[in-house]
């Protein structure tokens, strides 16, 4: 089985509150900005290519002055995946020796580099990471999903997608892939498991 992981909050906890600590007294003003401005829209077009210049830029003619916080995001980008969520990393280890392992992310291609030198296993455990922002394609588009089966040379029905996102496991629901929705990793484990996988 091929078996194809996201890595934000999957693999990775992925926690905002490192990177706006400085500007807010608390998570609760920081969320309240955050859904003020519209950060996570902005952000998903980062991760569909668009330069972070471009970003800035763009947040700033809507918002003005206001938008400055968000605009320091993608600096401090490394201080938000500080932390692995080592219950999956145990799975993935236990997966490795009988199964092919991918990786599909929803990530800017400009900050990917704060992955892979924070944790460097993630450039050397998956046979291939499609990355949207290099492809200019972000879950939960289906042809994002059509790309991997396609570069990689698999059948759907031949692989097992993993994501918090509902939408996204949906999506690779659509092309055909089994999929489940990860909460944490003992309901993972149990997926697994009832899968024959482990």
């Amino acid at each position: 089985m091929n078996i194809v992981f996201d890595i934000g909050n999957v693999l990775l906890r992925w926690d905002l509150w490192p990177a706006f600590e400085d500007e807010f007294a608390t998570p609760a003003e920081m969320t309240a900005y955050l859904d003020e401005i519209g950060f996570h829209d902005w952000n998903l077009q980062q991760d569909r290519g668009r330069s972070w210049a471009e970003a800035h830029d763009d947040l700033r003619a809507r918002h003005g002055a206001r938008a400055e916080p968000a605009t320091r995001y993608a600096a401090r980008h490394a201080l938000t995946i500080q932390t692995p969520i080592t219950g999956t990393w145990a799975l993935l280890d236990r997966l490795a020796p009988r199964h092919s392992l991918f990786a599909i992310t929803n990530w800017s291609a400009e900050t990917w580099a704060d992955a892979l030198r924070l944790h460097p296993r993630l450039g050397q455990v998956f046979r291939d990471i499609v990355i949207s922002g290099r492809e200019k394609l972000a879950k939960p588009d289906p042809a994002i999903f059509r790309l991997f089966l396609d570069r990689n040379g698999l059948a759907a029905g031949d692989c097992l997608f993993i994501d918090d996102n509902a939408a996204n496991v949906a999506a690779a629901r659509e092309v055909g892939m089994d999929a489940v929705r990860f909460t944490d990793p003992e309901a993972l484990e149990r997926d697994l498991t009832a899968r024959g996988l482990l």
